[in-house]
């Protein structure tokens, strides 16, 4: 249940129009849903300004569409990550409006709230082989209701390519740096801007890349201030810290 449909029913039993018994059956499965394999947080949204999220892998297939239908059927955004095509058509069979981004590897439907950030968003990848993580980063972002400004393959390889763009990147109020290899494009941008820079290690690289360990320990090092970091290929969870940030502004 959602913020806008706990004070509707609040409102209901308050005029007449709910019984209170009617009400506490409502209220039964809150603050989380119990199924088995799952313990579903349908009060996230009233405490972190968005439902749970579904991370898919170690799921099976129905119990991602079972959780998925749990989350929707409840006027809630549904948000499902690290996904394939195969869960998506489960999970439309339970939520008839899904849909799916293949990059991003992102299942998503609308809820009854219409979710609007302040702002803008910069999405930004170091190379073309970052854009799938850019990619997660960006639509989660949009589902949560963020305004996305895309920039891609502006990585310092080609420094000339990212000066370029630094009008654009300077209008936006928040930016997610997307980059492997030796991760050095969110130190860049941390000298050249006043918004803050949400780094992303991801796993792309050469063998002393070690998966990403490279790129996050050298963000980690940053000499730039006001550079943070996430987890590597953590697109999702760069996404769920620029909303945060967002929905301060005034």
């Amino acid at each position: 249940m959602n913020a806008e449909a706990m004070r509707a029913l609040l409102e209901n039993v308050r005029n007449g129009t709910v019984a209170p018994d009617d009400a506490l059956e409502t209220l039964r499965e809150l603050p989380f849903q119990e199924m088995g394999f799952a313990k579903v947080d349908h009060h996230r949204a009233l405490r972190r300004g968005f439902p749970e999220v579904i991370f898919c892998p170690g799921k099976t297939v129905p119990q991602i569409a079972e959780i998925a239908h749990s989350i929707h059927a409840r006027g809630n955004t549904l948000l499902a990550t690290r996904t394939d095509e195969t869960a998506f058509k489960a999970v439309r069979e339970r939520v008839s409006d899904a849909q799916f981004d293949a990059t991003a590897r992102v299942i998503w439907a609308q809820g009854n709230e219409k979710l609007q950030l302040p702002g803008t968003l910069g999405v930004l990848s170091a190379g073309t082989g970052d854009i799938p993580v850019a990619e997660e980063a960006a639509v989660c972002a949009e589902v949560m209701g963020a305004s996305v400004q895309r920039i891609y393959d502006i990585g310092v390889a080609g420094l000339h390519r990212l000066l370029s763009q630094l009008d654009t990147i300077r209008s936006c109020d928040v930016l997610i740096a997307v980059a492997g290899m030796e991760g050095a494009m969110p130190s860049v941008l941390g000298g050249l801007v006043e918004a803050p820079v949400i780094a992303v290690p991801t796993s792309i690289g050469y063998g002393a890349n070690l998966g990403g360990v490279a790129a996050l320990l050298g963000m980690l090092n940053s000499c730039a201030g006001g550079v943070s970091v996430v987890n590597i290929d953590n697109g999702f969870g760069a996404a769920m810290c620029a909303a945060a940030i967002l929905r301060k502004i005034n």
